[in-house]
């Protein structure tokens, strides 16, 4: 029964190490000198403990005394880190003709100096946490928030991310933030700058861009994009403002795409659903799309009231 398998086995193994000969990108066999997806994930793990502590410990054993968990955890996540920061800044055109100990001596640097950030990120989450809590009446705690909520989720992780894209870590912070965007579905790239009290507001299909800046004060809903108005220089692109600037107390609904580094959105605007931004906005205006229209079909019949909704079929053009 299985012999077609075992015929087939050697010859199907040989064609595919035959394959990893090629010196492709993808044909790399690094499997100890680059950082470990796996490992990160751990991290991010360990690090929402650090932020919240109390809600997601391990509960698998008893904790007497807090101070001392925490410090064993705070440990356990210093070395980790450190080890997949000396791996990833071999990547990195900085220190490309650093030694092993120059790579180690800069790690730990680096390490310590995104540990020293802690206190500032979660003064941060605190803000907005405090905005998800006040920004939505089906929010009925602050706990409900932080248990469940995926948009406080993709800010924390983003958060934490952005301090080590702001120190230069190659690999990981991108790696961070898209783990969140597999788990959340929002994507926001590290490089974004975002200000205080942020409010994701469900977050399914969010995409913010690595030169977004973001102020103070702003909800944004699912499906929103703050993109660049064009990719097609590629690499050529690379360090350039391609994302737009959103002002404080903005408010972006359902489906809205901001595009391109020139698009400033002043403060106090209320952008509407499904709206296509690629220009400046002036401060305390209000966008929306005008006239849209519905119509509803039955069969080859089109009426102007809607009818029977378990028989009808209808879309917004």
């Amino acid at each position: 029964m299985d012999k077609i398998i075992e015929n087939n086995v050697n010859d199907i193994v040989d064609t595919i190490l035959k394959d990893y000969t090629h010196d492709r990108s993808i044909d790399k066999m690094k499997l100890f000198t680059q950082p470990d997806r796996f490992v990160i994930i751990k991290i991010i793990d360990n690090l929402m403990k650090i932020m919240y502590p109390g809600y997601f410990r391990d509960t698998s054993h008893k904790i007497y005394i807090m101070e001392n968990s925490t410090r064993v955890l705070i440990e356990d996540t210093l070395f980790r880190l450190n080890k997949q920061i000396e791996l990833a800044l071999k990547y990195s055109p900085n220190y490309e003709n650093a030694d092993d100990c120059e790579l180690h001596v800069e790690a730990q640097r680096l390490t310590v100096d995104f540990f020293h950030t802690l206190p500032k990120v979660r003064a941060l989450l605190e803000t907005d946490l405090q905005a998800a809590f006040d920004g939505d009446p089906a929010a009925y705690s602050k706990e409900e928030v932080i248990l469940s909520y995926p948009g406080l989720q993709a800010i924390t992780i983003n958060r934490l991310a952005h301090e080590l894209f702001l120190l230069n870590v190659p690999l990981i912070p991108r790696i961070m933030t898209e783990y969140a965007h597999s788990t959340t579905g929002i994507d926001i790239h590290p490089g974004a700058t975002i200000g205080e009290y942020f409010f994701i507001d469900h977050g399914t299909g969010i995409v913010v861009g690595e030169t977004t800046t973001i102020g103070n004060n702003v909800k944004i809903y699912q499906g929103v994009t703050l993109g660049a108005l064009s990719t097609r220089g590629g690499q050529k692109l690379q360090g350039k403002k391609r994302h737009p600037t959103i002002g404080d107390n903005v408010t972006i609904y359902a489906g809205a795409s901001i595009l391109g580094g020139d698009s400033i959105i002043g403060e106090n605007c209320v952008i509407g659903s499904n709206v296509f931004i690629t220009t400046s906005i002036p401060a305390g205006t209000k966008v929306n799309i005008k006239n849209q229209e519905l119509k509803y079909h039955q069969g080859k019949k089109t009426v102007n009231e809607p009818v029977d909704p378990d028989e009808t079929w209808f879309y917004i053009i």
